[in-house]
């Protein structure tokens, strides 16, 4: 496999990015870089790191990146998780609040870790905090469950102060969407996949609209949703096909359910990546649709609590 890091790779430009990895020689990774500066999204380095435990560290060649900004490949703790040696030394800062460095989740603990540690990146009320905490853990608990992939999720965050914004990366490399989708629903290509993972109350658990009590399918759904709101990016990648979420030119606001509907950029012509990847930017600035968003997802996930409650609860006959 191959996977260059560019001069600027954030979701809005992505996509020359994706079309330059080759996922030819599985066993092998050659890591390049640009060697004038680096400037790079999180989910660029979720992705960088989640090929590279596939691979034995002794199999991953990575040419030493010559640019001053590869200090931020070292803090972000891309060496530490390829298992490869690393020559560049920086002198660390705590990152409460700033960043949250490449984190592989293979468990729940491991997962309510990371989520503890997002909270302060996104410097909004507890309980709206909460809320994006909470959709971005069905998102990695969905890898857990169903990607059937040893490695996990991998992933890392990174807060901008100037845009009040924060960037979040998710990769894997399991199943896909395809292939978890088509369990339950008619999918003929990995972009039809995307279509209804992405599509309020699709899962791969069920046929049945709405999901189940333990699977709504909804935490794409309320990922895009937010970004959609706040005039945002949001990707997602999986098997050959990628969707794109583009940002809103009007100011008049509409959530639709069909993700085709939304103004977005599509391709089934992208190299194979064997599982998924998600990114998304949230801006942190309180809207009123931003508020009134985050209430009516608080509520729904309360809804579904109450339903997993009443489903465990003993009957007597």
């Amino acid at each position: 496999m191959k996977i260059h890091l560019p001069n600027s790779a954030f979701l809005g430009n992505i996509d020359s990015f994706l079309r330059g990895f080759d996922p030819s020689s599985p066993d092998t990774l050659e890591i390049t870089s640009n060697q004038s500066w680096i400037s790079i999204h999180p989910v660029v380095l979720s992705m960088v790191a989640a090929l590279g435990l596939t691979v034995r560290p002794e199999q991953i060649r990575f040419q030493k990146p010559e640019a001053r900004s590869a200090h931020y490949l070292v803090r972000m703790k891309l060496f530490d998780r390829l298992q490869i040696p690393c020559d560049i030394s920086i002198q660390e800062h705590a990152p409460e609040g700033r960043f949250i460095p490449i984190t592989q989740i293979r468990s729940s603990d491991e997962l309510t870790t990371f989520i503890t540690e997002m909270i302060p990146l996104l410097h909004k009320e507890p309980e709206q905090a909460k809320t994006i905490g909470y959709i971005v853990s069905e998102l990695v608990r969905n890898v857990l469950e169903h990607a059937d992939t040893e490695i996990g999720a991998v992933l890392c965050a990174q807060y901008y102060k100037k845009t009040n914004r924060i960037c979040i990366g998710i990769a894997d490399t399991g199943l896909g969407i395809k292939t978890t989708i088509a369990r339950s629903h008619a999918a003929n290509t990995d972009l039809d996949a995307i279509r209804l993972a992405l599509w309020p109350g699709i899962t791969g658990t069920t046929s049945k609209p709405g999901g189940t009590e333990q699977n709504a399918g909804a935490g794409l759904f309320f990922i895009k949703a937010i970004a959609d709101v706040n005039r945002d990016f949001f990707a997602i990648y999986s098997g050959s096909g990628f969707y794109k979420l583009l940002k809103k030119k009007s100011e008049r606001l509409r959530l639709n359910a069909d993700p085709f509907e939304d103004r977005h950029s599509k391709s089934t012509q992208f190299p194979y990546w064997k599982g998924t990847v998600v990114g998304v930017d949230i801006t942190l600035d309180q809207t009123r649709e931003f508020s009134i968003l985050l209430d009516a997802i608080r509520r729904a996930y309360w809804d579904l609590k109450m339903k997993k409650m009443e489903h465990k609860k003993p009957r007597f006959l």
